[in-house]
């Protein structure tokens, strides 16, 4: 007999009711497809409902009551999208898992590639990655593009451009995904890091099928700091830099007003001198304290050693079902 490998499809969720039942439809269409080529191929989709403030909750309970193959993670509040992926992970029971986003944006369509790229061995890992960003502002696209030249410049992990979220990993790499249990997670930065052969499947980028955005400009600024600081020690060093060059400034300065108040008998204009020199290391400081102050609140976080997600429910502790409680 065969032996049957499991595939858990985790799928954070923050006010996705509107896209669910489309996204529902078309994983499970894929996954029947995936299941006639290989018989030996089982199915769990675990939903990891983000503290959403919509009915998708109820929707996650209507689909549990209806597919025992759906299970879900209800946090108590929002913990972010980082903390979905690795309640999803952590939780996940299959051989093989998928992180992929409920908005469509992750087409369920590239399942059988990235199923047989990891099953054939000479993979551990399948991700997409977006070779254009059409529908995304160009302001948008630049600050993304920016990010990624950066953070390659400064950091040892290397993030590849237009890298998605959506993976299909063994449970192998899943293991070494979870062994990086910090509190302040930025998943692009831990996929790269613990390695593993990975097969990149590009694509162009599409639109979200249903409902809206949860992450503003402000938000992916945020993320992307999340990202620098995470995996990069470079910012300290920017103290350090700018230290050297306000000394050599200071020496020039100086050595300037020497030559022109002796040699060409210049009046040396104290105030203005004096307001732009406060003003300047003034400014000079406060920059490099902001920096440290950014590595010792990480570092604050992280030794308080918080859970990174509290649970509320899942399909084990869900309510009764109200009679119109239905999946539609």
């Amino acid at each position: 007999m065969e032996q049957t490998s499991l595939i858990s499809v985790i799928v954070p969720c923050y006010n996705e009711e509107e896209v669910l039942p489309l996204f529902y439809a078309e994983i499970t269409k894929i996954s029947a497809q995936m299941q006639e080529k290989h018989p030996e191929l089982r199915f769990e989709y675990l939903f990891i409902d983000d503290g959403s403030k919509d009915h998708t909750l109820r929707y996650l309970r209507a689909l549990a009551r209806k597919d025992e193959r759906v299970r879900f993670i209800s946090f108590s509040r929002n913990f972010g999208k980082e903390a979905g992926i690795y309640a999803g992970l952590q939780n996940a029971k299959g051989d093989y898992c998928v992180v992929m986003d409920a908005d469509l944006q992750h087409p369920p369509a590239f399942l059988p590639t990235m199923y047989e790229a990891v099953a054939s061995g000479e993979y551990d890992c399948a991700t997409t990655r977006r070779v254009s960003r059409k529908g995304e502002s160009k302001i948008r696209s630049w600050f993304a593009r920016l990010f990624y030249r950066i953070m390659n410049k400064i950091s040892q992990t290397e993030i590849v451009d237009g890298a998605q979220d959506f993976r299909f990993m063994t449970r192998q790499m899943v293991d070494a995904v979870l062994s990086m249990s910090e509190y302040n997670r930025f998943s692009k930065g831990i996929f790269s890091w613990v390695g593993f052969r990975v097969k990149y499947l590009e694509y162009e980028n599409v639109e979200r099928a249903a409902g809206t955005t949860a992450w503003s400009f402000w938000g992916l600024f945020r993320y992307s700091i999340e990202g620098i600081i995470g995996f990069s020690t470079a910012p300290l060093s920017v103290s350090v830099v700018l230290g050297l060059l306000s000394c050599v400034a200071a020496v020039i300065i100086i050595i300037a007003t020497i030559i022109k108040t002796l040699v060409f008998g210049e009046e040396v204009s104290g105030f203005p001198t004096l307001l732009c020199s406060i003003f300047f290391m003034g400014g000079l400081q406060l920059f490099c304290m902001g920096i440290l102050g950014i590595y010792l609140s990480k570092t604050y976080l992280e030794v308080k050693n918080r859970p990174i997600y509290l649970v509320r429910e899942t399909e084990e502790n869900m309510p009764p079902a109200p009679a119109e409680d239905e999946a539609k």
